[in-house]
């Protein structure tokens, strides 16, 4: 199959049957969902979004974040993964975010990385979710699913995924084909065993192609 058919062939899937597809961090505001996704960082949704009620209470505004120290904001995030560096990273983000950007939180991807524990995927991300901006974040997820459905070959690095991405999929589903590639990596494609028997998008699948249920033979013309 020719990576093109299956580029128009996984996005005709997903645009019918997920038209709109979101992230599932529970944020009211784009300072909440900055806090947020710098925590998710090797962190599941679930447990961010279990975190973040307090957090957000106790530091409703990024002022008042500025305002603590990493110690106070510490005791709020301590189930997350890497608490102490999050707790640093999230009140450098906010002082240099009231400094430099009046509390705006800015949506240009370079200027987002200069925030403490900001990289790329956590600037795309922003950009994408909050200013429908037309970039593709690459978390675990998107690495994973979009190298095994066979989307990417060969990437070594977030960047080199998303590079491959950006050049076959349409800029303005960019941010609604982030979600895509998540939610079937969360629920369908999942890391260990993938649920191919009900994955929607099996017939364009690479996977599927190199690993046929016992008994069936590949479809070399699907």
């Amino acid at each position: 199959m020719r990576k093109q058919e299956r580029y128009e062939g996984i996005i005709e899937w997903f645009s019918q049957n997920m038209p709109v597809a979101e992230s599932e961090l529970r944020y009211d505001n784009p300072y909440q969902l900055l806090v947020s996704v710098i925590l998710s960082a090797q962190c599941t949704d679930k447990r961010v979004n279990m975190t973040t009620p307090a957090l957000f209470e106790k530091y409703p505004v990024p002022e008042l974040m500025a305002e603590a120290e990493p110690e106070e904001v510490y005791q709020y995030i301590k189930s997350i993964s890497y608490p102490n560096s999050k707790a640093r990273n999230l009140v450098g983000m906010a002082r240099k975010l009231v400094s430099e950007f009046g509390s705006v939180v800015p949506d240009d991807v370079d200027q987002l990385q200069k925030l403490p524990g900001v990289g790329r995927k956590t600037a795309n991300v922003v950009a994408a979710v909050i200013y429908n901006k037309f970039v593709m974040p690459v978390d675990t997820h998107v690495f994973r699913v979009s190298a095994r459905i066979g989307l990417t070959r060969g990437a070594k690095t977030p960047l080199q995924t998303e590079l491959q991405l950006t050049k076959h999929i349409p800029a303005e589903l960019l941010p609604t084909a982030h979600h895509w590639l998540i939610l079937h990596g969360r629920y369908v494609c999942t890391a260990r065993k993938p649920h191919c028997e009900r994955c929607g998008i099996a017939r364009w699948c690479k996977y599927l192609e190199k690993n046929p249920p016992a008994g069936e033979a590949v479809n070399d013309e699907k």
